[in-house]
């Protein structure tokens, strides 16, 4: 018996994710929205019974066991301790919270009760092309891991803002392509080489100033550039490109570089090749396919904003959820979801997003450091929120 589904958030993504929650045999039990007639409007859209404006009242559901935050990413940290509090497994979306004081709070909660699936939605993890580039690694195909010396990674992507304004548009609320891109990328440099980074060095830019539409014309703070590299502790270079003002909307394109000693791998999109180094010169060295994606992908709406190999992760890993509940010995095994980020990767992440945040303020290299006194602005967010709402 899989456990209900509690979905807290009524963006583009959790248009993605019901579907796929069924798809996969999970039941929607109710779904939260930050007011009550966004939250109808997604409810009667998706045919999900139960929609409420209160976070107790999902919660406190006893057909919920499972709850999927999707949210704005002020509201994480409060959603996830209490849902961890009173017996209830978390998923939570990237960023993981608008600070490592927040992101602290989930791990402790996390760590208190280990017997709750606890994790955050880096779906890379799960995409077949990245699971086979690490295997790669593993084997020592372009040479051995201690000798990797570049990580290349540019992201190219269409808008990141919703025609209507909300949390996405305003950096203070966790918006913009450092947050919502560049940790999926931090998250999965951790994951492919087993390593941290140790200091940082960054630029972060806003280049799109307002939003122009039928409801007026809205300030956007989030950034749509950054360009960061990463210093790892065994003195791997990661060097990182995103932006979204050059491209079409809804174009994606995403390409992760490995060089080792004996070559290299590179994912385009979903594809994996390797390139090996000849010795003998009279051959001709070229790349080979290692995995190419020939998945359809039928969830992935033509108005969603995300791209679809995020999506392809993200199913990946609800059958892998799926997977975890389907034990009839245990309420859940851990094993199916071993390869997934847990809320200690999540505080990794969000102390190298402040690290790099921090590096474009004073235009110099930051030490990644993760503190567990950081002063929280979480009264100021919840003000600013309420305000968004008017």
């Amino acid at each position: 018996m899989l456990p209900g589904v509690g979905v807290f958030g009524t963006g583009a993504i959790t248009k993605v994710l019901v579907p796929i929650l069924r798809e996969k045999g999970f039941e929607i039990k109710a779904i939260w929205g930050r007011t009550l007639r966004e939250s109808e409007d997604v409810a009667t859209s998706l045919n999900i019974s139960f929609y409420t404006n209160k976070i107790d009242d999902v919660l406190l559901r006893k057909d919920v066991d499972l709850v999927f935050i999707v949210c704005q990413p002020y509201l994480h940290a409060e959603i996830s301790v209490k849902a961890l509090g009173i017996g209830k497994h978390v998923v939570c979306d990237k960023p993981m919270g608008l600070n490592q004081s927040d992101a602290m709070k989930m791990v402790r909660a996390s760590q208190y009760y280990p017997t709750l699936i606890s994790l955050v939605n880096h779906s890379l993890r799960f995409l077949p092309a990245f699971t086979h580039m690490k295997r790669c690694l593993t084997e020592g195909l372009i040479g051995p891991l201690n000798e990797i010396s570049l990580v290349d990674v540019r992201v190219q992507l269409g808008s990141l803002f919703p025609e209507k304004f909300d949390w996405m548009c305003d950096a203070a609320m966790g918006g913009g392509a450092l947050n919502l891109v560049g940790s999926h990328v931090v998250d999965l440099v951790s994951f492919l080489l087993h390593q941290h980074a140790v200091r940082v060095h960054g630029v972060v830019k806003a280049y799109t100033k307002t939003t122009n539409n039928v409801n007026g014309i809205r300030q956007i703070s989030a950034p749509d550039f950054c360009n960061f590299q990463m210093e790892l502790a065994n003195g791997t270079l990661i060097t990182t490109s995103i932006h979204s003002h050059t491209v079409p909307a809804k174009t994606f394109s995403q390409e992760v570089l490995i060089c080792g000693s004996q070559g290299h791998l590179v994912v385009r999109g979903g594809d994996l090749f390797i390139f090996k180094n000849k010795t003998d010169p009279s051959q001709t060295a070229k790349e080979e396919a290692v995995y190419v994606d020939v998945q359809d992908l039928h969830f992935a709406t033509s108005d969603s904003l995300l791209p679809r190999l995020y999506i392809k992760g993200l199913c990946k890993m609800i059958g892998a959820l799926k997977e975890s509940f389907a034990v009839k010995e245990s309420s859940w095994v851990k094993e199916p979801v071993q390869a997934a980020a847990t809320f200690e990767d999540g505080l990794y992440v969000q102390a190298v997003l402040e690290a790099v945040r921090k590096s474009s303020e004073t235009k110099s290299w930051q030490r990644v450091q993760i503190t567990s006194d950081t002063p929280s602005n979480h009264d100021q967010i919840m003000r600013f929120a309420r305000m968004s709402t008017m």
